[in-house]
């Protein structure tokens, strides 16, 4: 890795009579030139590729550096990274992955990211899991509620999951959720077992007892079995919901606001965190310690998370900046409502509560 980076007596050679903000942008300029001179980048991410193809045309109109992104999936391209490991280089120059998989992946796979340029506003720690030196956050997202507002008042919306079991039993078959093919349904039911059970879902522990712990909330479902609906996915939600058949289902924040951008769900639609809070997190980047582009790799992740970049995915995906001085002004919900948040339940406690609850309640309905 240190022959693919800049060599440290080039850095010494370039700042010896520097003062420091100056030998900071004269070592960014010699990375930034060495970027250029390899000529490309790849990017291992595992969603909206499309997307993220047209997207980074921009950082090649900067810097003159191809920007490759092959079709991938999530655990699958972690897996490829950590097999390709023993090799002196290996395919992945970026890898994108959820900040959840962070503690399952050894850090020493990874160069240190301490030759970015400061930047107070870039976010390395989300939903407590903290990147330290070799991961930062590109990407932040939200579950929550996606509603109509032509059916129902902001002041009527269900807060608690009693308000859930109220609105069910007035409105039956008005209400969506998936429990497989996204992970909006088993946040908003995972949120609702944590409310009513009690249960610390921060600790990993999945122990028998803790999972029996859980029947509150699995009679809350089953109880009210008859009112909700069972959606196939994150998208059948969202598109049932467009076409006018729901009044609320469990959505993503960032993929009902980029199906807004793209015309494929009405403009109207809304979307809002419950009181009880549900599950957000994000998304880093990271560059594997034999990446075969390691300087074009450093400059394509200081470009991902810078506040423009980050601004312009707010406006074009609907996520959450994770830069604090991007702007947010195109977000879905305010900054005080995004308070509500809540971290995802640690594994492999949250395998267990999708196994169980899949069991306990879909199976038996």
């Amino acid at each position: 890795m240190l022959n693919r980076l800049m060599s440290a007596t080039a850095a010494l050679a370039l700042t010896l009579s520097l003062a420091p903000a100056q030998a900071q942008t004269m070592d960014w300029d010699a990375v930034v030139a060495a970027a250029q001179e390899e000529g490309e980048v790849t990017w291992f991410v595992w969603y909206f590729e499309d997307r993220f193809r047209e997207f980074t045309k921009a950082f090649t109109e900067e810097y003159g550096i191809e920007v490759r992104i092959p079709d991938g999936d999530h655990i699958a391209n972690i897996d490829k990274m950590i097999a390709e490991a023993g090799r002196e280089t290996g395919d992945i120059d970026v890898l994108a992955y959820g900040f959840d998989q962070l503690p399952n992946i050894n850090p020493e796979l990874f160069i240190a990211l301490d030759g970015l340029p400061a930047d107070e506003g870039r976010v390395a720690t989300v939903a407590g899991i903290e990147g330290g030196a070799v991961a930062v956050a590109y990407w932040g997202n939200q579950t929550g509620i996606a509603y109509d507002p032509a059916k129902i008042a902001d002041e009527d919306l269900p807060q608690t999951p009693e308000d859930f079991a109220a609105f069910w039993t007035s409105n039956p078959g008005q209400f969506g959720f998936n429990y497989e093919n996204g992970g909006s349904g088993p946040s908003f039911y995972m949120s609702v077992l944590r409310a009513v059970s009690d249960v610390d879902f921060s600790e990993s522990d999945d122990s028998a007892e803790r999972i029996a712990a859980l029947q509150g909330g699995i009679d809350f479902f089953n109880e009210h079995a008859d009112d909700y609906v069972i959606t196939a996915s994150n998208a059948d939600s969202i598109t049932r919901l467009s076409d006018g058949e729901f009044t609320m289902v469990a959505a993503w924040e960032d993929h009902l606001a980029g199906l807004q951008v793209n015309g494929e769900v009405r403009d109207e639609i809304r979307f809002y965190i419950p009181e009880m809070g549900m599950f957000g997190g994000g998304n880093a980047v990271s560059i594997p310690a034999n990446a075969p582009n390691a300087n074009a790799a450093l400059v394509f992740v200081d470009w991902l998370t810078s506040p423009e970049v980050q601004s312009r995915f707010n406006v074009e995906f609907g996520t959450a900046p994770m830069n604090l001085a991007a702007d947010d002004s195109a977000a879905l919900v305010s900054m005080e409502m995004r308070e509500r948040q809540t971290a995802w339940p640690m594994r492999p406690f949250r395998d267990a509560v999708e196994a169980h609850f899949i069991d306990a309640v879909i199976l038996e309905r």
